[in-house]
């Protein structure tokens, strides 16, 4: 596993070099203990005296031996219980075993027909299912503006509540409102494979596409009307908030307007997701 990305940003004097480290979060321990019990001598009674101390002690029985055998409870630490912390990651000795919950899709649509919520979330699904990760529950980082009770659903609401853990297994963020305080990174914004998303970043293979759909605003509430119709239309003249995975502009520029993850501009039409950077991809994540 590679830990180390360095991205050259073009027409910027300094090379910025990513230092991709695992992070850890800390599970329940606890004073939990367990005993095992280890009787090694038979009694034709049956009968066993507990102690005080967390032994039991069996007695000897009439025509046995006076020895009595002791069986002594063994505690243990915990360090080899293993529990679930609340993205469903496991925990053993109380240190967090991220695994993959956040990319960007390896594929898109040509389109901003996604099949509504409905078709993206299973884009997503069948993306992680092709990558080991299909156990998970996984939804499309998508805004609409008419849900099922004809109210918006806004993507930071369907996404659950972090941490969420890239390809390579480092932390994208660790909760909702670190997420949407990100600018994007070509290495840490990655698909499903572990591959960056071409964009504007140094040595990006061609065609762009760091343009990735999300219909929504920097909070993660929707975009009214750039949505594409709620991801169902293919009209040139309706449009759809996208936002760059890599945080960069044209010719590589980190200005302000061109970093947002996922909240720069309106796409070309939803006839087309190609023309201004964009190949109709979105950011999948693991709600569980």
């Amino acid at each position: 596993m590679k830990t180390t990305r360095t991205i050259h940003r073009p027409g910027a004097a300094l090379a910025l070099g990513f230092s991709l480290v695992m992070s850890a979060c800390g599970g329940n321990t606890g004073d939990t203990t367990g005993s095992t019990s280890d009787t090694s001598a038979a009694t034709t009674d049956g009968t066993t005296a507990p102690s005080t101390d967390g032994t039991s002690t069996t007695a000897p029985a009439t025509g046995t031996s006076t020895d009595a055998t002791t069986a002594t409870s063994t505690p243990t630490t915990g360090t080899d219980a293993t529990t679930a912390d609340a993205t469903g990651t496991s925990t053993t000795g109380g240190q967090v075993e991220p695994s993959l919950s956040f990319f960007v899709s390896s594929t898109g649509s040509p389109t901003g027909n996604l099949g509504g919520l409905e078709g993206a979330d299973q884009r997503c699904q069948d993306l992680a299912d092709a990558v080991g990760a299909g156990d998970k529950t996984w939804h499309a980082y998508l805004s609409v503006e008419n849900g099922p009770d004809d109210q918006p659903i806004h993507a930071r609401d369907r996404i659950g509540q972090g941490p969420w853990y890239n390809a390579e297994l480092v932390m994208v963020a660790a909760d909702l409102a670190e997420l949407h305080t990100k600018d994007g990174d070509p290495a840490l914004f990655l698909d499903e494979n572990g591959e960056m998303v071409p964009g504007q970043w140094d040595g990006s293979p061609d065609p762009n596409e760091h343009d990735i759909l999300t219909g929504s605003n920097k909070d993660g509430t929707v975009t009214p009307g750039r949505t594409c119709a709620d991801w169902t239309s293919e009209d040139p003249t309706l449009f759809a908030q996208v936002g760059h995975s890599d945080g960069l502009g044209p010719m590589g520029s980190d200005a302000e307007e061109y970093r947002s993850w996922n909240s720069v501009h309106e796409s070309g039409g939803c006839n087309d997701t190609a023309p201004k950077g964009g190949a109709g991809r979105v950011y999948c994540f693991a709600i569980d």
